[in-house]
């Protein structure tokens, strides 16, 4: 069961888009994919999806994927180019507007959950490097997602501050506000997640 269908290595950006000669022509292809990514998460960002018991974005389910399809560190590169446009002042974050974006977003309450990304997408794009199963796949993502959770948790607990002057809102609060409601959601765009990707390169192989 473990190594029902197989997942090529190393990238399923590369199976689709074959790598390029010559070090301008990889560069060029690199920031094209990083910027398409970005804007990916953008649009992930602003999609608000209903559901219970609270509404959630695709931006785990971009991350993840992005991850996987990229690789770890194209991946990784990717979120922190879409949180640098953010830092820069661009509304590109899910609650900016009403809320600022700027250098000091990263300070409020979601700052944890977007320094998670970035690491979840190398994780992710670690595990689909691989050439593992789908099955262990899931299982990087499972790790991504805790950190996510984990680190956005963490720093609001502690760190972050609050527009009532406050440093964090303790660890009881964290969990209950700022990870319960999203488990089921994430739970579901971490399945999809793997579901596409193994679809994708199922459909790959077919092709031949």
């Amino acid at each position: 069961m473990a190594d029902l269908l197989p997942l090529s290595a190393p990238t399923l950006v590369n199976a689709i888009l074959p790598q390029v000669s010559g070090r301008r022509a990889a560069l060029a292809r690199t920031i094209g994919l990083a910027v398409a990514g970005s804007l990916l998460l953008v649009l992930a960002a602003k999609i608000k999806v209903p559901f219970w018991p609270v509404p959630m974005t695709l931006q785990t389910l971009a991350v993840l994927g992005l991850g996987a399809a990229y690789g770890s560190r194209l991946g990784a590169a990717t979120v922190a180019l879409y949180i640098a446009y953010g830092l820069a002042g661009l509304p590109v974050f899910t609650n900016t507007p009403p809320v600022a974006a700027g250098l000091f977003y990263l300070a409020g309450p979601t700052g944890g959950f977007l320094v998670g990304f970035v690491l979840a997408a190398a994780v992710a794009g670690w595990a689909a490097e691989r050439g593992a199963s789908v099955f262990r796949l899931i299982a990087g993502f499972v790790v991504a997602e805790a950190l996510i959770l984990g680190l956005g948790g963490l720093w609001l607990a502690l760190g972050a501050q609050m527009a009532s002057g406050a440093t964090g809102i303790g660890f009881a609060k964290a969990f209950a506000f700022g990870v319960q409601p999203f488990l089921l959601g994430d739970a579901l765009k971490m399945a999809l997640a793997a579901s596409l990707v193994g679809a994708s390169w199922s459909f790959l192989r077919r092709r031949g």
